[in-house]
């Protein structure tokens, strides 16, 4: 009787235990409950809500359903990042290597791609040699030493939630604030890192579309984390146009080193800064902001954190001559223009259909077993607010595959308004928030 009394219960929209919860998540990753059951508590949970105490049990029972990474051997302060994916979003190497220039170790396991949001170990693995499976004395090794390593995700770690995140894909409750939350937060905090920042993107390429409830998840998140004793910050950060100029895998490798060789201005690098320096904050290497944008300003422009990127690249395995000369990358058998169809200002990008566009270039997985073309992707010439001319370039399709490229054209022009009046700027950075705003 004990799942049907659940299901009632949260059916009449009633508060479940910290116990009810432990249950429910321990019996189904058990194969103890049929999916029916988990089924019909995520509908209910999607339908009624859960409060923060039930959203954190929730977090903690999947925390608690594996392993719980232990990074004690990495010395100091170990602070997690985790973005919740974009087109473009490439910001985790650089702002690993800014951290790590200024002292603090940065330890990070990233995923790969699915769909139209890239994953940073797909776009690291561009870099000809660079291996993202290490053994974890490897890893805790080049933390150390380096400052700095990113691996693929290792061991089980929250298991409970691939398997509930599975069932979600397909009963229509992905779409869950509370769900959402304790299934990102499930897997940092198992992660086993001493604080966490997040991005939360916000727009037209990001999951979450509304800014008022990117931040309501954003403050769920920070609650979950406190609950956890782990300091934690978001920002709820702009995804209403991809980030940068490069969509892609080697694409984006090559911006990265732009920004970290000071060769590249604008949004990317503006973002990198700003994670970098919360990092910062969050590790305790100084108590104010300012300050800490400052070391991140340093750490940049003196090419420290390129060096730092440089090494990790070198310890990995990667090849550094692609680092220091990013033309040796492999390009693309076909690169194509893609021209505006009229003139005016560009207005807006439907961002998603732009990461549609690169991952029928090749440049990402539309299932697990797709296979990545590293040279595929897409490089913006004109960006949000820009003014073009009819027959101008609007950007670039790179792929292997002659046959991929008229479909690619046509879901990239879909993706672009152009008309006659020049739209207002957007922030970047939303809003900040910390445990002292909820």
């Amino acid at each position: 009787m004990r799942m049907y009394e659940l299901l009632d219960k949260k059916r009449l929209a009633r508060k479940l235990s910290a116990d009810d919860i432990a249950y429910a998540v321990q019996a189904y990753t058990k194969d103890e409950i049929p999916d029916y059951q988990m089924s019909a508590l995520l509908m209910s949970i999607a339908i009624n809500g859960m409060d923060n105490e039930e959203t954190a049990a929730m977090t903690k029972a999947m925390v608690e359903s594996g392993e719980i990474a232990d990074l004690s051997a990495i010395r100091g302060v170990k602070v997690d990042k985790h973005s919740s994916g974009g087109v473009g979003d490439k910001t985790s190497p650089v702002v690993g290597a800014i951290v790590a220039a200024c002292g603090v170790p940065v330890a990070k396991m990233s995923g790969r791609s699915l769909g139209f949001s890239g994953g940073t170990v797909d776009k690291l693995e561009s870099i000809p040699g660079y291996t993202i499976d290490l053994p974890k004395e490897k890893f805790f090794e080049i933390v150390n030493t380096v400052g700095v390593s990113i691996i693929g995700q290792t061991g089980n770690l929250a298991p409970a939630d691939k398997k509930i995140y599975g069932l979600r894909d397909v009963t229509a409750t992905v779409e869950s604030t509370p769900l959402i939350a304790s299934s990102i937060m499930s897997k940092k905090i198992a992660g086993g890192a001493d604080a966490i920042l997040l991005d939360v993107k916000v727009g037209s390429g990001a999951f979450m579309k509304d800014v008022e409830k990117a931040v309501q998840l954003a403050k769920v998140m920070v609650s979950i984390g406190g609950s956890f004793h782990k300091e934690t910050i978001a920002l709820i950060t702009q995804m209403d146009s991809p980030l940068g100029k490069n969509i892609g895998t080697s694409l984006e490798v090559i911006e990265m080193i732009a920004v970290l060789q000071n060769e590249e201005q604008g949004e990317l690098k503006e973002l990198c800064l700003a994670l970098a320096a919360n990092m910062l904050y969050l590790a305790g290497k100084e108590r104010d902001m300012e300050t800490c944008a400052a070391l991140c300003e340093q750490a940049l422009s003196s090419g420290k954190a390129f060096e730092k990127f440089r090494e990790m690249v070198g310890a990995q395995g990667g090849d550094i001559s692609v680092i220091d000369d990013p033309s040796l990358f492999a390009q693309a058998k076909y690169i194509v223009p893609v021209a505006a169809k009229q003139s005016g200002y560009i207005q807006s990008f439907r961002t998603e259909r732009c990461g549609m566009a690169s991952m029928v270039l090749g440049a990402g997985r539309e299932t697990k077993q797709s296979l990545i073309d590293y040279t595929a992707g897409i490089t913006l010439i004109a960006k949000r607010g820009d003014t073009v001319q009819q027959g101008q370039p609007l950007a670039y399709l790179h792929t292997s595959d002659e046959n991929k490229i008229k479909r690619a054209e046509e879901l990239f022009l879909n993706a672009v308004t152009i008309g006659q009046e020049k739209p207002q700027p957007q922030p970047l950075i939303y809003q900040r928030i910390t445990s002292a705003d909820l």
